[in-house]
């Protein structure tokens, strides 16, 4: 091959890799959006908007959501130390298919002044489509765990989504080899006896042997 054609070979592949790369990624529209939060705690009705920024990473045949406050939502007459409470919400999925995600993060990386909001840390699960299409993520109640009390919050404002994706439902559970397996034709069976004759010529002796004594007993 000359160096023009080789190179001419290249490009052509590069720009096959760039489209794939394009076709491969999902489209997604996001908006960091302003939720407004009617707490219960255990003091007494709270409420605070907090923006919403809603994220999905694809993992493996689904998706890996991540729910991130830009403002902290409740307070806590006293102080919290460092761990003391733990996050939780529901992203809620809305469009080709409904569905109800649960969220968990880690709990406070440091203490928490008493009368100061509570940051939320970034709260992740994983969304598995059972339906491809377009499908919305929206942000649902809060619960937060701290000092034995359960604080709920519930969004008041019915919020917009956060997230629009075209998402692409991955393996069903239950599905049977000749479900997965691809279809063979002509090439597929020049390619198994290859295989095979592959396979004859590396037994060698034993093989030739064994091919021998076969045809004196087919003759006998």
């Amino acid at each position: 091959m000359t160096d023009r054609k080789r190179s001419t070979a290249l490009a052509l592949a590069s720009a096959l890799a760039g489209t794939a790369v394009l076709l491969a990624a999902p489209a997604a529209h996001a908006d960091v959006v302003d939720v407004a939060y009617d707490c219960k705690t255990p003091i007494g009705d709270k409420s605070a908007v907090s923006p919403i920024d809603i994220k999905a990473v694809k993992e493996g045949a689904g998706y890996k959501l991540t729910m991130s406050f830009q403002k902290g939502v409740s307070s806590s007459p006293v102080e919290l130390g460092k761990g003391a409470m733990s996050p939780s919400a529901v992203i809620m999925a809305d469009g080709a298919e409904k569905a109800s995600v649960p969220v968990s993060g880690p709990a406070n990386p440091e203490a928490v002044p008493a009368n100061t909001p509570i940051k939320i840390t970034d709260l992740s699960g994983t969304y598995t489509p059972k339906k491809s299409g377009k499908v919305t993520f929206t942000a649902g109640v809060l619960t937060i765990k701290a000092l034995g009390t359960t604080t709920t919050c519930t969004p008041g404002n019915s919020p917009k989504p956060s997230l629009e994706l075209e998402v692409t439902a991955g393996a069903q559970s239950g599905s049977t080899p000749e479900d997965t397996l691809p279809q063979t034709g002509p090439t597929d069976s020049a390619l198994a006896l290859g295989t095979l004759g592959g396979t004859v010529l590396l037994t060698g002796a034993a093989g030739v042997l064994w091919l021998t004594r076969r045809g004196q007993r087919a003759r006998s």
